[in-house]
């Protein structure tokens, strides 16, 4: 399994985040504290793991028979996810003591859904991505209902499930053509052929239902009908890690197991495919999100959006595209989970204050809270010097070096369409007076995960190079 000591060191982050999983159930069975023990004890696993991956991304190898890679862009996805989940962590101590839905196995779930994120990103053999993509997935149709008081939260849990299935059915259906055609599920060895597997349109087609199911995955038009629902139906904190991490983790496997796509012509192939998705996405999550008075569908139809500023990185398909692509995502990350976070805290008890025009006045009650929720709304619309205006800049110019200087172009108008419901959240809290009187819990533990959110996107804008070099390294 591991020829020597270093490859099992290289491998560290997944069993940790595996031991951890097993630890974190027997303090829930055997702690009479596992409450206040399990979440942070949860944000610590995420924190180590995330610090680690970050600080040993040079261990590049290949483990467990070629099944898996370690270290480069692995690594950095790793962080990306555990640290994402670790502000969730944070957000959601306080929130679901809210709605009184403390289960231990939220938890757990929480863990076991990131495992499953970082098994897709290090995947080398397409039934490794499936069965982290199944891992993922099942604890996110888990996590959607967590809430089971709430009709809504089953409602999303059961449309989540269902949609899922039938998306996992499409890249099922993709492996097994692929299979057909390549008679291996190496991803090793359909990089290294894959110039000569496109002239078969059995393979074509096996790699078009893979694109498929994953499209749903990052939630692009028009397989994004379950988005507004689950987003609104799930807790907010759910939510939260649904659009960051679920979306990551759906990139980083297209971007592990079709990399021949981004390594010479053979990717014009599919450049239609993306180009065509991402048009819509961008223009239609842009222009439904401006009609949305609940401030979770707005974020649902903005990531929606997002989705289809990333894909334009996947149509271009070259190396700086992709280096965008992991920018982007990392940048994204944090701008939604603050978002999310600051949402959860304004939220009140029985999903009151979720109108957008809850927001009015905020600045006058939470000064604080208002200028952090202003910067990650400035950095979502796109807004320099924050970090999401170097995301969508660092894709675009990969876009024009691939002659889709046109996509570029559609890309930079819905970003300007996207700025009115962003910025219209800043000026209903510094110019418009509150129309609801109501309290806003603090919540030391979520403001702590959206202070350091913010300091990640407003550091990834100051110092966009820094990260930007450490991602092409290993492209």
């Amino acid at each position: 399994m591991f020829n020597n000591a270093q490859e099992f060191f290289n491998t560290l982050p997944l069993i940790i985040m595996g031991g951890g999983i097993v630890i974190s159930l027997l303090i829930e069975i055997y702690s009479d504290k596992n409450k206040v023990i399990l979440p942070w004890f949860t944000a610590l696993l995420f924190l180590a793991v995330g610090l680690h991956s970050l600080f040993y991304t040079n261990d590049v190898s290949i483990v467990m028979q070629n099944m898996l890679a370690t270290g480069g862009n692995v690594n950095i996805f790793y962080a990306i996810f555990t640290l994402g989940a670790a502000v969730v962590t944070l957000i959601s101590i306080d929130y679901i003591k809210k709605y009184d839905m403390y289960f231990g196995e939220y938890y757990l779930i929480l863990q076991t859904s990131v495992l499953g994120m970082m098994l897709m990103a290090a995947a080398k053999d397409l039934f490794v991505i499936f069965l982290g993509l199944e891992l993922m997935s099942i604890s996110f149709y888990i996590l959607a209902g967590m809430n089971r008081k709430r009709a809504k939260a089953n409602e999303a849990s059961l449309k989540y499930f269902l949609l899922g299935s039938f998306a996992t059915g499409f890249i099922v259906y993709g492996i097994a053509l692929i299979y057909g055609s390549a008679h291996t599920t190496s991803i090793d060895f359909i990089t290294t052929n894959f110039a000569g597997l496109t002239s078969n349109l059995l393979f074509v087609a096996g790699v078009l239902l893979f694109l498929i199911g994953f499209s749903f995955k990052i939630a692009a038009f028009p397989f994004h009908m379950w988005v507004p629902d689950v987003y609104e139906g799930s807790s907010t904190t759910v939510a939260a890690l649904f659009s960051t991490g679920g979306k990551s983790a759906a990139f980083s496997a297209i971007i592990a197991s079709l990399f021949a796509l981004f390594n010479g012509p053979s990717g014009n192939v599919f450049t239609p495919y993306f180009a065509v998705i991402s048009v819509l996405s961008m223009f239609y999550g842009s222009i439904v999100a401006i009609a949305q008075v609940n401030i979770k569908r707005m974020l649902a139809y903005s990531s929606i959006s997002h989705a289809g500023y990333l894909i334009i990185g996947l149509a271009a398909g070259n190396h700086d595209a992709i280096a965008g692509v992991m920018f982007y995502l990392g940048a994204y990350t944090f701008m939604n989970l603050g978002a999310f976070g600051i949402v959860s805290l304004v939220e009140g008890k029985n999903e009151t204050n979720l109108d957008i025009n809850s927001y009015a006045g905020l600045a006058s009650k939470k000064p604080f809270l208002a200028a952090l929720l202003s910067i990650l709304m400035f950095s979502l619309a796109g807004v320099p010097p924050f970090a999401g205006f170097f995301g969508k800049y660092y894709i675009f110019i990969a876009a024009i070096e691939s002659k889709l200087t046109w996509l570029a172009i559609l890309g930079v108008i819905s970003s300007a369409i996207s700025a009115y419901f962003y910025i219209r959240i800043v000026v209903l809290m510094y110019f418009k007076p509150a129309t609801n009187d109501f309290q806003i819990e603090t919540s030391n533990s979520a403001m702590l995960g959206i202070i350091t959110s913010v300091i990640i996107v407003i550091l990834l804008g100051i110092f966009p190079g820094s990260f930007l070099d450490l991602i092409t390294r290993f492209i």
